[in-house]
């Protein structure tokens, strides 16, 4: 199909998305129904001038790496999802590959957790989708969707991290974790990302290899965790994962009883967001 398609089909969803739901103000006056081009496109993290060459139909064959996270920001549907591929010349998502696409339930399940800490991985531990209280909580690194952003090169290799743990709990979830991607690459045995991942770590981390090598094989379920935040300090809280049945993603949960003193931080956390809480 031609490219003056893509771009028709493009702006079409920008046109239709509501500000709202991606969590924009709309108190406003706005000239255009949806989003606008800038805003879109760093929602998608894209720049505003790919983005105008996309929807003018000036650039050919976008990658599915640009148009995995433009359906996401679009909260395309699944068959939406697929059409876009095609449009640009790709293939769909095949059978035995994992599904990365957040769909438009999976998003106001998390619009609707605004009282938790809610992040959205995909099969390989990458981040897909936060809300704002996990970014205060957990710190713009270890939510960034980029690389720097997965969970497993974090842990075994040793980025900065807001977490603390013992010895003993270091080592629970790192032998989980190494459980749950053996468990997903049997599930998703055609999935490139996945594969490549595992053979990424078992090259550069022995902790990992040995791990690997156990054989132990089983979904991450929940673990606790204490996050030392720079403002309100030491929080506890519970992590419960949630798994999408049509999908690899996972529903990550951080939340606190509330009238506690680590439900009390994370209330705070969720008034003031990523401000300098000294200021």
């Amino acid at each position: 199909m031609s490219s003056q398609e893509l771009g028709t089909t493009i702006r079409a969803w920008r046109d239709r998305t509501d500000p709202a739901q991606v969590g924009i103000d709309r108190t406003r006056r706005r000239r255009v129904p949806g989003l606008r081009r800038q805003e879109l496109a760093t929602l998608a993290g894209l720049s505003v001038e790919y983005l105008a060459r996309l929807e003018q139909g000036r650039a050919a064959h976008p990658s599915a790496a640009v148009l995995a996270p433009l359906a996401r920001a679009l909260r395309l549907t699944d068959a939406e999802r697929d059409h876009l591929f095609r449009l640009a010349g790709h293939a769909a998502p095949v059978a035995g590959a994992a599904g990365r696409h957040v769909t438009p339930l999976l998003h106001r399940i998390v619009d609707r957790l605004a009282g938790a800490a809610v992040a959205v991985f995909d099969v390989e531990w990458n981040i897909v989708l936060t809300n704002p209280l996990a970014v205060a909580l957990l710190g713009p690194e270890a939510t960034d969707p980029g690389p720097d952003g997965n969970a497993v090169r974090r842990q075994f290799l040793g980025a900065p991290t807001r977490f603390v743990s013992a010895p003993e709990d270091d080592r629970a979830f790192e032998t989980a974790v190494v459980a749950d991607l053996r468990w997903a690459s049997s599930r998703y045995p055609a999935d490139r990302g996945l594969a490549q991942l595992i053979a990424e770590m078992r090259g550069t981390s022995d902790r990992f290899d040995r791990l690997w090598e156990r054989g132990e094989v089983a979904p991450f379920v929940s673990s606790a965790k204490t996050i030392r935040h720079p403002e309100v300090g030491d929080v506890r809280v519970a992590c419960d994962v949630l798994a999408d049945v049509r999908t690899a993603l996972r529903l990550t949960v951080y939340s606190a009883e509330p009238d506690t003193p680590d439900g009390r931080a994370l209330a705070l956390l969720g008034a003031v967001g990523t401000q300098d809480l000294a200021r």
